[in-house]
Formats: C-alpha cells, sequence, structure tokens
C-alpha cells in the first residue's frame, strides 16, 4: 500500500472506518477552523479501503444535513484498487449543535461546550464578547462618578481623549464607549469598569493577592482588592509597594534612592493583561508572592494558536473582552497593536531581569515573574535549595535565618534592633523608641544605616510593610 498526499488543511484526521461517533468531530471541526477527514485511511496514512463505500456516500452527507444542517463536501477517492472517502469542512460562521449539544476542536482534544465556555462561544461566533452583553439588574445610579472622572484624567493625559470631553456626562461617556444598549441598558462592560459595587453583579472580579513561604500552603498574609477594573491596577500596584515587594535602598554621597524590584510600567503592563482579559465568568485574579518569584493568573487561556514566543514577536491583538480593551486604551493603559509584551521587555531588560514566563495553566493565563533583586538583596546562592530558609511559616516573623553579625561592624544599640526585629518584623519605629529609651530620630538613622550595610531591607512600605534581616553568608 502506498500513502495518500492529503489536501492542504489546518487539521487532518485520518480514520480507518466509517462510525456515526465522527458526526461529532465533524460538528467541533466546524465550530473550530475547519478539517479534512479521510475515512479508509490508517495512521500511517495508508489506504485500507471501505467496505459498502455506495452506501456511505449517501449516509454520510445525509446524515450531516439532518443532524447539525450544514454541507460539507464529500469526495470518493481511490488508490491501488482501494476507495476511501474525503470529508471536507469548512469553519462555520455560526454555532454548529450536533442533537443540542455543541463541540469544539482545540489542539488534539474534541470539547463538549457547556455553561460560561458554550456562553463565550456563542457570543464570539456572533461577533460579540460577553461585556458586551446588557445587565438588566444594572441602572446608572449603580456608576461611580469618581471612577469616570479618573478615567476622563486619565485618557486626555494620554491624548486619547480629547480636553474638552473632561466634565462630559455619565451617560455620555459611558454612550461613547458603546457601553449603553439601543434601550439605555447598561452592559457588562459598564459594571466592571465603573461601578460602586461591581462585586455586586459579578463576585469574581477581585484581584487577590498572598505572600507564601516555602509553599502554596504556607500563606503568611495576604489582602482581596475590590472595585471597579478601571481603578484595580492602581490599587494593586500601591499594596504591592506597600506590603508585597522591596525598594533596594541605594545611597549616592548624601542623596538616598529607592526604586522598585520591579520595574513599576512593566509591572503595571502585567496587572493591564490580567484584568483586560479576564474571564470575568470565571473565578478571581490571584498572585502569589514568593521570594524567589511571583506568579499572576487570571482565568482565560490565551488565544487559540497564541503561545509564550507569539506574545513576545510581532503579533496581532486579539482581547477577550472588546469594550474592557477599549476603555483600556482610551485610557492610555494599553495599546491595540499586541505592543504590550514590547513595552514590558523595555523594563525588564535594563534592570536585568528574567522576561517574565507565560503559559496557559488550569484553564487561564499564568504570568511568572523572577525576583531576582530581592534575591540578591538576600544573598541566597542556591536559590533551589536555600530559598525556603529565608522566610518562616509565620505571618507575624518574615525574617530571614539569623545573621552573623560579628561580620559586620554594628553598635550594640544596632544589634538590639536586629534582635526586636527578628522577634517582630513588623515591630514599629515608634516601639523601638520606647523600648530602647531612645528618640524615633535616631532609630531611623541606625535603620538607615543598616540597610546601606546590607543588614536590613523593607518589604513594604513604612506603615504597611515588615523588616527583613539579611542572612550573611562568610566570604570565599
Amino acid at each position: 500500500m502506498t500513502k495518500i498526499k492529503a489536501r492542504e488543511s489546518q487539521n487532518v484526521e485520518y480514520k480507518s472506518s466509517w462510525h456515526d461517533e465522527y458526526l461529532k468531530w465533524i460538528c467541533g471541526f466546524a465550530n473550530a477552523q475547519g478539517a479534512v477527514m479521510y475515512f479508509g485511511v490508517d495512521d500511517d496514512h495508508e489506504v485500507v479501503g471501505l467496505e459498502n463505500v455506495d452506501r456511505l456516500m449517501e449516509d454520510i452527507p445525509n446524515k450531516i444535513v439532518t443532524t447539525m444542517g450544514i454541507v460539507v463536501d464529500v469526495n470518493l477517492l481511490e488508490q491501488d484498487g482501494l476507495e476511501y472517502i474525503e470529508v471536507v469542512i469548512e469553519p462555520s460562521n455560526i454555532p454548529i449543535n450536533y442533537r443540542g449539544k455543541y463541540y469544539y476542536r482545540s489542539g488534539s482534544t474534541m470539547q463538549e461546550l457547556r455553561g460560561p465556555a458554550l456562553q463565550q462561544f456563542v457570543l464570539k461566533k456572533m461577533g460579540r464578547s460577553w461585556d458586551d452583553v446588557t445587565n438588566d439588574r444594572a441602572k446608572i445610579d449603580d456608576i461611580d462618578r469618581d471612577a469616570i472622572d479618573y478615567f476622563l484624567r486619565k485618557g486626555i493625559d494620554a491624548q486619547r481623549i480629547p480636553e474638552d470631553q473632561r466634565y462630559s456626562s455619565t451617560v455620555d461617556v459611558l454612550s461613547s464607549l458603546g457601553l449603553v444598549d439601543d434601550n439605555g441598558g447598561l452592559k457588562n462592560a459598564a459594571i466592571l469598569l465603573f461601578g460602586k459595587k461591581p462585586q455586586k453583579f459579578f463576585p469574581s472580579a477581585q484581584f487577590k493577592i498572598g505572600r507564601f513561604g516555602r509553599d502554596e500552603a504556607d500563606l503568611m498574609f495576604q489582602d482581596v482588592i475590590e472595585g471597579n477594573i478601571i481603578q484595580m491596577a492602581d490599587r494593586v500596584m500601591d499594596i504591592l509597594q506597600a506590603k508585597y515587594l522591596v525598594s533596594p535602598v541605594r545611597f549616592e554621597g548624601m542623596q538616598r534612592y529607592e526604586k522598585l524590584e520591579i520595574p513599576k510600567e512593566a509591572m503595571r503592563e502585567i496587572l493591564y493583561n490580567a484584568i483586560a482579559h479576564k474571564d470575568y465568568a470565571g473565578s478571581d485574579i490571584q498572585m502569589h508572592v514568593y521570594d524567589d518569584h511571583l506568579e499572576i493568573w487570571n482565568e482565560g487561556e490565551l488565544p487559540t494558536g497564541y503561545s509564550q514566543e507569539t506574545l513576545y514577536g510581532n503579533h496581532s491583538s486579539k482581547p477577550r473582552n472588546l469594550n474592557i480593551a477599549n476603555a483600556f486604551f482610551k485610557a492610555g493603559f494599553i495599546d491595540t497593536w499586541g505592543r504590550g509584551y514590547k513595552k514590558i521587555r523595555e523594563g525588564f531588560e535594563p534592570a536585568g531581569i528574567p522576561m517574565p514566563k507565560v503559559e496557559n495553566f488550569c484553564g487561564g493565563v499564568q504570568v511568572t515573574v523572577e525576583r531576582t533583586q530581592f534575591m540578591k538583596m538576600l544573598n541566597v546562592r542556591d536559590v533551589g535549595k536555600d530559598v525556603g530558609n529565608v522566610t518562616s511559616s509565620d505571618a507575624s516573623n518574615v525574617t530571614s535565618d539569623v545573621v552573623s553579625l560579628s561580620q559586620i561592624q554594628l553598635t550594640e544599640r544596632q544589634k538590639k534592633i536586629c534582635e526586636m526585629i527578628k522577634k517582630d518584623s513588623r515591630v514599629s519605629v515608634k516601639e523601638m523608641s520606647l523600648v530602647l529609651s531612645l528618640v524615633e530620630r535616631t532609630i531611623k538613622r541606625d535603620l538607615a544605616d543598616m540597610q546601606k550595610k546590607g543588614v536590613l531591607i523593607r518589604e513594604g512600605n513604612t506603615s504597611a510593610g515588615h523588616w527583613i534581616v539579611l542572612l550573611k553568608k562568610p566570604e570565599g
């Protein structure tokens, strides 16, 4: 037997015989990118032939039309005296069901679409997105005017909204963004973007952040950010800077400089992507912060055919939520040309941080960012081996192993400060001053000196963060 030369197609399937079960496959291919299926051909592409070919040539197209209402090309072919059948399935621009069920071919698997996945699929086939659906429960009183004003300020600053629209009415702003239907009803995107309490309508419209020790079971503290999504990235950044990330202190002469360990604008771009492209019918956005890396996960996988390599190369933008993406663009948060990861690269490379890893994970997109600056400050050489010793599982004592103070010239007072921090990483300057009977100015001077010497770092800001005593290893 010789192998056949298959018709060119994105998807080609070979089946040695025909079974009515394959009608589901035809439905799935029609709902996806189409395909060519060969019956009477084995997996090695060799013709094995079919029995009752004449009957199948009549039954196959009839069953397809009867059960799915679509017409496909069914061709009888012959090679080496053996007959086989070619079925050419074109992608459909409307949803196709087989006996009331919707199937979709994704990669090498055939999936039955149900619930939110089916809703998203049907809307996409209709040229709409979930955020474009009218919400019958929402009223104009559910919109927060402060969020509208914030959006207008950002858009005007980005020169994507004319200055003369600064004081536009709420209804005019929503209408200009296409967030009001023909009957004056508000769409889902209006509530998500500008709602006073979006979580009343969409419980998963929130951003969870957790600080973890050795693993996911070792949760030390957490925050949940709620409210409208147009301001969510700002709120997340504020909390990250206050409690979860460090800003290493650098001195040039008497001048003190602090710079966030992960470039702010690049971090914002990652947050904008997670918020704008989230599947809001699914779970909330989650960020896991560890010593050596952080993970940001949002429901909803990458567009079909897209991968990390696609995102870091030249690619077109395929937003999941068209209205949300449009509002984020008008506000100056994102581009419409797929340049987001180029902007991330522009922030990470000069800082010497590896580019984030992007992958489909558990039904969503996960972005992993290495905390290289933080690990350098902790002076942990073998991350894989030692990172678990850097932080305690006790949420109130986020400190590293006991520092070897004999290798650093500290005053007795500074050594006492270290011991206090090791007992309570959240101890305040005021509390230190009371225990040591010193004015706060002296404590602050000692803390600054110890940071300069590499003994301490501050994770988060003065009011909400905590101290970490650095692990010093002997030289050599």
